[in-house]
């Protein structure tokens, strides 16, 4: 299948800022509009086919999930947003840019697509962000796919997170100079060669001037680190519901070598649900889908034959 085959005409606008790197990122994009803002989402693959729902975090946007897009949208119908802030998506500066936020941003798109017995995939912040969500929806969700991220209190900030997060420093180093997403894309990965010029500048390019990073900061500010903080409250009530997501197929994919997202992390995620499958990928980091995209992919096309539609635990 032609991924450019479907979806709407490109504008003059997307299609400049897509060229430096089409041929890691050939989808035509679409927009909701949520809250007077516009959503930016990809939307892939049969319209009939099984729903991959696909949730970044921060600093990426949905071309983080490009290869798996690339490699499902065949027999999957392959959804990937740009949170506001993100990506194609507008990037207000004047919105909350709160965790309860892009869960109704996250929320509005499955009801305005109407899907149903989806797939959740989720990566860093898309983990709250696509739980949150499936707490509301949790009838719209069939099976769970974690891959490095956390839903829960008392995972640990390493020091290079909490200091993008001090007053002064932090809006230099992430919106001046963009410190967070460049150094991302040397320290988040295992395989500095897959990190090309091509797919960096995939990565970067919607967080090129202090106002198109905004999203950037505001979520390494918006962590919840101790129940003063506005979102303590929204990450609780996601705690709270993830037992009932035992009733749901759920698979963890690991790159084992992440220094945020540890695999100590991981092994949370596995005391809280043992029946869970578990792909731990020992050569890969935080961008998973950069390091072991191939083994992913094969692994993800096991686990949702191994867990047809209907099938419950």
């Amino acid at each position: 299948m032609n991924p450019l085959a479907t979806g709407p005409a490109l504008s003059a606008h997307t299609a400049r800022f897509i060229a430096p790197f089409a041929t890691q990122y050939p989808f035509r994009p679409r927009r909701l509009e949520v809250g007077g803002f516009d959503l930016s989402y990809v939307d892939q693959g049969p319209r009939d086919g099984q729903a991959l729902l696909m949730v970044h975090g921060n600093p990426t946007w949905s071309f983080n999930w490009r290869n798996l897009i690339r490699a499902m949208q065949g027999g999957y119908r392959c959804i990937a947003v740009d949170h506001i802030g993100c990506g194609l998506s507008d990037k207000p500066a004047d919105w909350p840019y709160r965790l309860a936020g892009h869960i109704d941003n996250l929320e509005a798109l499955v009801c305005a697509l109407d899907l149903r017995d989806v797939t959740l995939c989720v990566h860093d912040w898309g983990g709250p962000i696509g739980l949150g969500m499936a707490r509301r929806q949790f009838d719209r969700i069939a099976r769970v796919v974690i891959t490095n991220t956390a839903a829960f209190h008392g995972v640990r900030a390493p020091w290079r997170i909490r200091a993008c997060r001090t007053p002064g420093f932090g809006p230099l180093a992430v919106r001046g100079l963009n410190a967070f997403a460049r150094m991302a894309t040397v320290m988040a990965v295992a395989h500095r060669e897959r990190m090309t010029d091509e797919v960096r500048r995939g990565y970067l390019a919607p967080y090129d001037s202090y106002a198109t990073r905004i999203a950037t900061l505001r979520f390494v500010q918006d962590i919840p680190l101790d129940p003063a903080h506005p979102s303590w409250a929204t990450l609780a009530e996601i705690e709270a519901f993830l037992p009932r997501l035992a009733e749901r197929p759920m698979g963890i994919v690991w790159g084992e070598r992440d220094w945020c997202f540890t695999p100590r992390v991981r092994e949370q995620w596995q005391r809280r649900f043992p029946d869970a499958e578990v792909r731990a990928i020992d050569h890969a980091g935080h961008y998973l889908m950069e390091d072991a995209h191939e083994e992913v992919v094969r692994w993800l096309r096991g686990f949702l034959d191994r867990h047809p539609i209907g099938a419950r635990v």
